[in-house]
């Protein structure tokens, strides 16, 4: 019988001496590929114990980063934050030695506490925000979305970086004096992961070309033995030599801009907020006591064994808001609260529970964010497009479609909202794995990583506001739009067929219908943006489906929704997996 869903148990937890001994000891073999730093779409993780995320990682690849912001012109400061992974402050401290010995301005928290993705993402926007103000429209560095100018007047790229690390420095103004940051997380990975993620002046996650560098960077010092890293011992690093920030104070002190608390505080909204044994733990409590709120932290316990979570569906430790097994002790107390939250490790991720429905599928609740969003921030643009992942609900195109708003479809990863959340062109950027934020009420840049807080205190204001819990509007958009069915699940795949997948064209597919519809798009680049999707979508009037090559085993993601019910998504599956495999040559 399954354990999923069940309390953890002593046999499921981590020795956490074992595993900070590990990552002191183990050292890594940049010949073995998976030994080598490699970013995802979040940065690079792995475990200590695996050998993928050691000391000599870290010290690689912080002094990679170190030489990426120099060849960009980045001289400001380097907010560096961490969740409560055990793997998370050794990293830290590692990186902490890499940039002092190489001069960087680096800002820890004050607290010497936790700091969560958005509030690292909201203090680089902040700082970098403040330092266009004070230099003025008169061609100094225009701010984290400023085009960077070369010696020849020309554009650098989109988000104020030179296109490549050997770049030219692009002026003594360009980029100098702004601030970056890297968070030491691995999100919802389980106890026995680390991570670390670089965050560039934009404050949203690196692009490719930037995570591309500095990881091939890093494998070649460790290949080298690390003789170029720099380092001094964190015991032998001075008083003052090291930087603070109040992360919390700067970002609960700004959520008024952003969150109407005043209406869930008149219409006492009885909160439940679970940080899962994750950064957000006492920002939850700051958010109640500033804006007294009757918000209760459900779990303030933080313990890097996670002893007191519920097993996910592998039977796992894994701190995820939107898996309804990781989550079940939340849902088992939703008749306790009005609205109940739970975060990931860094509170980059969001989940919602209520009384009346328990977990939402994170694509509903996206749908409902939206449909209430763009109806009650009158300070938005009229022109605000709505931005999601290409694999998220069909709900939302048809909420965004009443809105008369336009939608921006993008690939999977958060990187492709940046722009559009900077210069407010997209007000709202979610993904189907739980992760979004939006603008602030004046239509101006908040973060532009995942805000999981956000979207939590988000389902209070809806409740206060419109009476109804975010499930209760989500049963009316399904009874106006049509039930939706919606699952991923992973299929078997050679290394050659994941290859093959990711470079599939719209005429490899030779199927005209899908389930007994007309097939009415076949796609291998996003729509709202041309970029390449790394695999292949295909869409009638009321399903879809979606196949992507894992990028850590040997599977392909397989996405699909039908807004005619399970049954009709079961078709779709089956052909989906025909059609598949008939592009794959099998």
């Amino acid at each position: 019988m399954s354990r999923a869903g069940q309390p953890a148990e002593a046999s499921d937890l981590i020795d956490v001496d074992e595993l900070i001994a590990a990552y002191y000891d183990k050292k890594p073999d940049a010949a073995v590929p998976e030994q080598r730093v490699a970013f995802g779409t979040s940065g690079h993780r792995g475990s200590s114990l695996s050998t993928s995320f050691n000391e000599d990682h870290i010290l690689a690849t912080t002094q990679a980063i170190v030489e990426y912001r120099a060849a960009q012109g980045i001289t400001g400061p380097l907010f560096l934050g961490r969740d409560t992974h055990g793997l998370s402050r050794p990293a830290e401290r590692t990186a902490i030695e890499v940039l002092v010995a190489n001069g960087v301005d680096v800002r820890v928290d004050s607290r010497d506490s936790w700091v969560p993705t958005p509030a690292l993402s909201h203090a680089i926007l902040t700082y970098n925000a403040a330092l266009r103000q004070a230099q003025g429209p008169d061609g100094q560095a225009q701010g984290p979305d400023a085009q960077a100018q070369g010696p020849d007047g020309q554009a650098q790229g989109p988000d104020g970086q030179a296109q490549g690390p050997d770049a030219q420095t692009q002026g003594p103004d360009a980029q100098a004096g702004l601030a970056d940051g890297i968070v030491v997380t691995p999100s919802h990975n389980p106890p026995r992961d680390g991570g670390f993620k670089y965050n560039p002046p934009h404050g949203g996650p690196a692009d490719t070309d930037a995570t591309g560098w500095i990881a091939d960077r890093a494998n070649a010092l460790i290949a080298d033995g690390l003789a170029g890293v720099q380092r001094v011992r964190f015991a032998d690093i001075a008083a003052g030599h090291v930087g603070s920030y109040d992360f919390r104070e700067g970002y609960v002190g700004d959520l008024a801009n952003i969150i109407d608390v005043e209406a869930i505080r008149k219409a006492g909204v009885r909160i439940g907020a679970d940080p899962l044994g994750g950064a957000s733990v006492e920002y939850w409590a700051l958010i109640a006591e500033r804006y007294g709120l009757d918000l209760t932290v459900v779990n303030p316990e933080v313990d890097p064994t996670w002893r007191f979570m519920t097993l996910d569906w592998d039977e796992k430790i894994r701190m995820d808001p939107s898996s309804p097994s990781a989550m079940a002790s939340l849902v088992a107390r939703r008749h306790d609260y009005d609205i109940l939250t739970g975060n990931d490790a860094d509170a980059d991720r969001h989940g919602i529970v209520t009384p009346d429905a328990g977990l939402m599928s994170p694509n509903h609740y996206l749908a409902v964010a939206i449909d209430y969003l763009y109806a009650h921030r009158p300070g938005w643009r009229e022109d605000a497009a709505v931005g999601k992942t290409l694999v998220s609900s069909m709900i939302i195109d048809k909420v965004v479609a009443a809105l008369g708003r336009r939608l921006v479809e993008v690939p999977v990863g958060f990187k492709w909202f940046v722009p559009g959340l900077i210069d407010g062109s997209v007000a709202f950027g979610g993904e189907e794995s739980a992760g979004a934020s939006f603008l602030r009420t004046d239509g101006s840049v908040w973060t532009t990583d995942k805000d999981g807080i956000l979207l939590c205190l988000l389902a209070s204001e809806i409740l206060a506001v419109t009476g109804k819990t975010p499930s209760q509007r989500y049963a009316e958009l399904e009874a106006e739009y049509g039930a939706s069915a919606y699952q991923r699940v992973d299929a078997p795949a050679t290394p050659a067929q994941k290859a093959a997948l990711g470079k599939l064209a719209p005429e490899s597919v030779s199927a005209t219908t899908l389930a007994g519809e007309e097939i009415t798009a076949k796609l291998s680049h996003a729509p709202g943006n041309g970029a390449a999707i790394g695999g292949l979508k295909v869409q009638t009037a009321h399903a879809w489906f979606a196949a992507r090559p894992s990028g850590t085993e040997d599977v392909y993601k397989l996405y699909a929704e039908s807004l005619r019910g399970p049954e009709h998504l079961a078709e779709v599956q089956a052909e989906a997996r025909a059609v598949v495999s008939e592009a794959l040559g099998g």
